[in-house]
């Protein structure tokens, strides 16, 4: 029985949904999501199995303008995911015009490999709205095949899919077929208190911050964690602890229940909080975080 196999990596502006539909069409999160902008930092691989296929789907950055070395790395995850896909999936959401980067955009519109534009949030739009938007992304990117998709309602979700199980080259798989992501457990960790960070702060604060999980110990019953949340400055630092501990005290609550659902297991979690100033340009730092541009 022939088997198929290949790269599919979503791209799109921040914010547009790349996130939510890699979640659905993986069935985990594995990409955290938040309605800020800049959520997702790096590539992250997610794995979907059957008897004769393995679609490896990337989650990417929301294209931007870079303005420091963090956001330099991240454009270059982008730019990798144009490198080796076979099956492009670019995303838009109701009321979009333009993609925010021109070269990017070109590169789209003249790809050699097929390209889906799947335009989101279709439920917070009307029928006439919805087909003067396919008219204009049809002109746009003449290309792309479109589907009209809800990432966060999964409406048109499975009809994408299959779409692509069809597009997908003759090819063995590429990973274990009970392999769901190539990012280790440390990775999702780190994302989940992120996430917590992005949802519960404000400003500058969840854009200074990177996380690192300093120990994780399995034991047969529960998961012992001990992470650092990193910031830029000393005032960051004190945001972070919030009044008597209480700000950091919550973060570590809702990561902890995330991550007991996540590992199936009870979890213990410490958390602290170190000042590494400036490291989101600083090339070392960034290298040892896993950005490397």
């Amino acid at each position: 029985m022939s088997h198929k196999a290949g790269f599919v990596n979503i791209i799109g502006n921040p914010n547009v949904g790349k996130s939510t539909l890699m979640n659905a069409f993986v069935g985990e999160k594995l990409s955290i999501i938040t309605s800020k902008a800049q959520t997702t930092r790096h590539r992250i691989l997610g794995i979907v199995n059957g008897d004769d296929f393995q679609v490896l789907f990337s989650d990417t950055p929301g294209i931007i303008k870079p303005a420091y070395e963090l956001q330099e790395s991240m454009m270059s995850f982008v730019k990798s995911a144009f490198e080796d896909a076979d099956i492009l999936l670019y995303m838009v959401e109701i009321g979009e015009q333009e993609l925010k980067d021109e070269v990017f955009f070109k590169k789209i519109k003249n790809s050699k490999i097929p390209v889906l534009l799947l335009l989101n949030k279709i439920d917070k739009s009307d029928q006439q709205q919805l087909e003067a938007q396919v008219q204009l992304w049809t002109e746009k990117v003449p290309n792309a095949e479109i589907f009209p998709i809800s990432a966060l309602e999964g409406f048109n979700v499975k009809e994408v899919f299959n779409r692509i199980v069809e597009l997908l080259p003759e090819s063995p798989a590429f990973y274990p077929k009970d392999q769901l992501t190539d990012k280790p457990e440390r990775f999702f960790i780190n994302e989940s208190i992120r996430e917590k960070i992005l949802m519960h702060y404000k400003k500058e604060i969840p854009y200074a911050v990177e996380i690192e999980t300093e120990e994780f110990f399995e034991e047969e019953n529960i998961i012992r964690i001990r992470s650092v949340i990193m910031v830029e400055r000393d005032t960051q630092k004190g945001i972070i602890i919030g009044h008597k501990g209480s700000a950091i005290k919550r973060v570590g609550v809702e990561a902890r229940k995330d991550l007991e659902k996540f590992f199936g297991k009870q979890i213990h979690l410490e958390l602290y909080v170190k000042v590494n100033k400036n490291w989101r340009s600083n090339q070392n730092q960034l290298k040892r975080f896993g950005y490397n541009s």
